[in-house]
């Protein structure tokens, strides 16, 4: 059997939004280190659109010669999906790398198992899917779709809120459940890591009587799976099922 060379190891450069929030850093460095784990065979990187570094094309001009698989973690196909990370790639074809665009990670049964787990026996009669928020209206309308999944998961009934650029906020949709006849509201957590976005959705989720609130989905085990099936699926592998 020919002994693989250093350059034969597919690398994949894990691409977060970034925040000035360091613990969005520290949640993507911890999803990076639990990727490497899970794949020891592949040379797992993270990198930030913007406020963390490195960026992106710093970490492919640190790869030449490589087969690189670029993996958006971004829950929606919106702005950042759209258009910042396909200009890394186009940028990234001076470069003397191989490299493959992946999907984003949402929408995902995944995901919404993730979503689940994090907000795990709360004894809520219903539950807000808090996200970010996004003007994009075909993004929106892949968060409704995972809240509906959410709701069937759950069984109670489950809105989407965000927590800027579009309504409902996350306190108004508790307040809407609530006043519809629901006693133990939880906020379920559409979000990769912690920042600024998520502290305003859970503030406000308990402000407006929340009973619990979810922590980020961050390196949870579905999440791992996810990146690993959109890295297969762009190298042209079987992709797992359930991704």
């Amino acid at each position: 059997m020919r002994t693989a060379r250093l350059t034969d190891r597919l690398a994949v450069v894990l691409v977060a939004h970034g925040s000035r929030d360091p613990r969005a850093a520290a949640a993507t460095e911890a999803l990076a280190r639990a990727v490497r784990r899970a794949h020891p065979a592949w040379e797992v990187h993270a990198s930030f659109l913007d406020h963390a570094g490195p960026r992106p094309l710093d970490v492919l001009r640190s790869l030449p010669g490589r087969r690189v698989v670029l993996v958006p973690l971004l829950l929606t196909a919106a702005y950042h999906g759209r258009v910042d990370i396909p200009a890394v790639v186009a940028e990234a074809a001076a470069l003397p790398v191989e490299v493959t665009l992946a999907d984003v990670l949402g929408p995902s049964a995944l995901l919404v198992d993730g979503v689940a787990r994090r907000l795990g026996p709360t004894g809520a009669d219903a539950v807000v899917l808090a996200a970010a928020g996004t003007r994009d209206a075909a993004a929106r309308e892949t968060i409704m779709w995972a809240a509906a999944a959410l709701s069937a998961r759950l069984s109670v009934p489950c809105v989407a809120a965000y927590a800027s650029a579009a309504p409902p906020g996350p306190g108004a949709a508790v307040e809407l459940l609530r006043a519809a006849g629901a006693r133990r509201v939880g906020m379920a957590a559409y979000f990769l890591a912690p920042g600024r976005l998520y502290d305003v959705a859970v503030r406000s989720s308990l402000e407006a009587g929340a009973v619990a609130v979810a922590e980020p989905l961050g390196d949870a085990a579905e999440v791992v799976r996810l990146v690993a099936a959109r890295v297969l699926a762009a190298t042209g592998r079987l992709l797992p099922a359930a991704a």
